[in-house]
């Protein structure tokens, strides 16, 4: 059996499914082995020409019957054993998945996602079999184990002496391999998740491997990293299969000390020295016959038990692994999140390193104002809107939401209150009207194609043979970038937030498209709060305050007009732009 702090509870939640599974394999067993008694009666009556014709048909009739209850008895504990294993499997799956969700984006820097998949997959498939066929191996050996030898010892207690001698040897080998296949286990699920991982990179990375022709370098990397895996897979099953064959060979041991000695005692009897009939030798024969499932079982039971602590181990850690964004003890709630935010002298670094990206940001965003943030590639203004989004943790009163600090405030109300385009535009494997409408459990579509229209993306989109229910592929590979960025502002739209968080979203779509969309957004976002970062002046020229960011520190804000006069990086930048501007346009 496997226990640990995150799957004690199984045992209880769906203890009465064990439980019947456990009573139906004890009445299998049970029945199993009275079917050697019945046999070697029939075969000493047949010797001594003692027995009847109606015994020999009353005892057909009991095997027969015995038979119909052993495959109706497996059947049950399949169905219990088996299903509550699956039922442990689907908990604890929605129970990692869940968890993943809460956890922090320092985690999913550090690690790889194919390596979170294995956790999944092969990990909680391990940790299944061990509720599964472990458990019924477990008991399987217990109960038809001890009932085939006490069967045994009542016919001849010398023979089973003899035969008991190798499974001790039997157990304690298995002890120690179990250890080193423990080992072997944990390497072979690390080379599988090295694996995955370079498999997965390779597959999202394959245009550019192709644009710059390296595929023989990544079929020789992957060679090398799927040669590690094979080494490892077959180191793991060495130790295995010398477990499995050393268990063999003291079962054929003992096979022979059995037929030895139980030829020896009914050649005896025939002298009358002792009383030990053919019967009796093959109802022994029988009883071990049955016990060489158990015996063959404690090897199995053994390395999957290895298995699934080894992957219980990891499964452990990934659920022990801290969940950092949490709701403060005294969280402050709100009916409804107004749109006015406030950067108090705020300054950060990243979890787990000492350089600050932001210095000393100050600044106010009134409710239902349009406000730009630029600047230069790593200057910031992506982590500004990390933290709006709570995203990580912060001092005291740093940053406020409506003038409540947003440590205090509810992760879900803030959220709640965020509409969010990201820089790099994520886009679901499904159709494209779920992509829009991913915020609502049940929108309108008129409100989706409102939505599209307002993104100009709709035209785009009836062009397409299904439209609406085009399938996109995987991350929106059937989708060009502009499209992609389009729909990812339709998806914020439809959700109506009271703030309104974009983040270089036009960086992919043409200056007439974008500023036919930032007219629809003045036009829709009335009232309420809009964020708007970007490389391209022409795209943030008409907010109502524009934050300009350098190296991590406001450098100077205000409007466009008021930066011009007031700030030389600004101006230098849009002088910079609108010569390159002329100079696409003399091109074309």
């Amino acid at each position: 059996m496997l226990f640990g702090r995150h799957i004690n509870k199984y045992y209880l939640k769906y203890g009465i499914f064990f439980l019947l599974g456990l009573a139906a394999l004890i009445v299998v067993d049970w029945i199993q082995l009275e079917i050697p008694g019945i046999i070697g009666f029939i075969i000493d009556g047949l010797e001594s020409k003692t027995i009847v014709k109606e015994e020999i048909a009353t005892s057909v009739k009991n095997i027969a019957i015995f038979g119909l209850i052993i495959v109706g008895g497996r059947f049950l504990w399949r169905i219990f054993i088996f299903g509550a294993s699956w039922r442990v499997d689907f908990d604890l799956r929605n129970k990692m998945f869940k968890h993943a969700e809460k956890l922090s984006q320092t985690y999913y820097s550090e690690k790889k996602s194919g390596g979170l998949m294995a956790l999944f997959i092969n990990d909680l498939n391990a940790i299944r079999m061990a509720f599964g066929p472990g458990l019924l191996m477990l008991f399987d050996i217990v109960v038809l184990g001890i009932l085939a030898f006490y069967r045994m010892y009542t016919l001849d207690p010398m023979i089973t002496y003899f035969a008991a001698i190798p499974l001790v040897l039997i157990a304690i080998m298995a002890t120690y391999i179990s250890k080193i296949t423990g080992k072997k286990f944990k390497a072979r699920q690390q080379a599988f998740e090295d694996l995955s991982d370079f498999t997965q990179e390779n597959f999202y990375g394959i245009s550019v491997i192709k644009a710059f022709v390296n595929e023989v370098r990544e079929i020789k990397a992957f060679s090398k990293i799927n040669k590690i895996n094979q080494e490892k897979n077959v180191s793991y099953i060495r130790a295995s299969t010398f477990l499995h064959v050393g268990v063999e060979m003291f079962i054929n041991i003992i096979r022979v000390i059995m037929l030895g000695f139980g030829a020896l005692l009914v050649y005896r009897t025939m002298d009358q020295s002792v009383v030990f009939t053919v019967g009796d030798l093959t109802k022994y024969i029988a009883y071990f016959g049955m016990l060489i499932w158990p015996m063959m079982a404690v090897g199995r039971l053994i390395n999957m038990k290895a298995q699934a602590k080894a992957s219980l181990d990891r499964v452990s850690a990934f659920l022990d692994a801290e969940i950092e964004i949490t709701d403060d003890r005294e969280v402050i709630n709100v009916e409804k999140i107004e749109g006015k935010v406030t950067f108090n002298n705020l300054s950060f670094a990243y979890p787990k390193t000492e350089k600050e990206v932001l210095k000393n940001i100050d600044f106010v965003i009134e409710k239902g104002q349009t406000v730009g943030i630029i600047g230069r590639t790593g200057s910031g203004k992506t982590t500004i809107v990390d933290l709006m989004l709570r995203l990580y943790n912060l001092k005291t009163c740093e940053l406020l939401i409506d003038d409540y600090d947003i440590m205090k405030l509810p992760i879900k109300t803030i959220r709640d209150a965020i509409g969010y385009v990201p820089q790099e535009n994520f886009i679901f494997s499904d159709v494209i009207k779920n992509n829009i409408s991913f915020s609502q459990d049940d929108p309108d579509p008129e409100l989706i194609r409102q939505m599209a229209i307002y993104s100009d993306i709709h035209e785009n989109i009836i062009d397409f043979p299904n439209q609406y229910e085009t399938m996109v592929g995987e991350r929106g590979v059937t989708l060009s970038g502009g499209q992609k960025q389009r729909i990812s502002i339709a998806r914020a739209l439809l959700k109506n937030p009271q703030i309104l968080i974009m983040d270089d979203s036009f960086s992919a779509v043409d200056t007439k498209t974008e500023e036919q969309v930032i007219n629809n957004l003045r036009e829709l976002r009335k009232g309420k709060t809009t964020i708007i970062i970007a490389h391209r002046i022409s795209t943030i020229k008409n907010a109502d305050q524009i934050i300009f960011i350098e190296n991590g520190r406001i450098m100077a804000k205000g409007t466009h007009n008021e930066l011009l006069n007031t700030c030389e990086l600004y101006r230098n930048m849009v002088i910079h732009q609108r010569l390159e501007s002329e100079l696409e346009a003399e091109v074309e």
